[in-house]
């Protein structure tokens, strides 16, 4: 139900990990992401420890799910002298295309533990339905 648009995405999210670059609004970092089937619907969860729910915009245009996220230095004042500095900030992104078989008008979003949990419904006409065959009359009902 849900496809990938680059396939090289991962590699771009490794590298950068590996070279400790942030993620910029024109080149945002990949956030890591788990998707799932549970009962009638898909659910992806996200990774983003450390942002603010004002920070997450989640948009979909027609098929295209597209999640931004930025994580903002925490404020300091000027006595602040910063040691060490190891957790990543900057903008983090996916664009995932989802199937049509999914309900892209009721999707549920929420927040909890740095995890973004989304909920996107089956599409009640990608359900399956039992056909059943009327005996004599040579016609097929569909009931759903």
């Amino acid at each position: 139900m849900l496809m990938r648009t680059d396939p090289f995405r991962e590699m771009d999210r490794i590298v950068q990990q590996l070279s400790g670059t942030s993620g910029t609004w024109s080149k945002p970092s990949v956030m890591p992401m788990d998707a799932y089937r549970e009962g009638d619907a898909y659910v992806i969860a996200f990774d983003l420890p450390g942002v603010d729910t004002e920070a997450i915009d989640i948009d979909v245009e027609r098929n295209m799910l597209t999640v931004k996220a930025e994580r903002r230095p925490a404020a300091k004042s000027d006595s602040v002298k910063m040691e060490l500095s190891e957790r990543p900030l900057g903008v983090f992104s996916r664009q995932i295309m989802l199937a049509d078989t999914l309900d892209t008008e009721r999707i549920e979003a929420d927040y909890d533990a740095g995890v973004l949990t989304l909920r996107i419904p089956i599409a009640e006409r990608a359900k399956p339905r039992k056909v059943s065959v009327g005996a004599g009359s040579g016609r097929k009902q569909i009931s759903g």
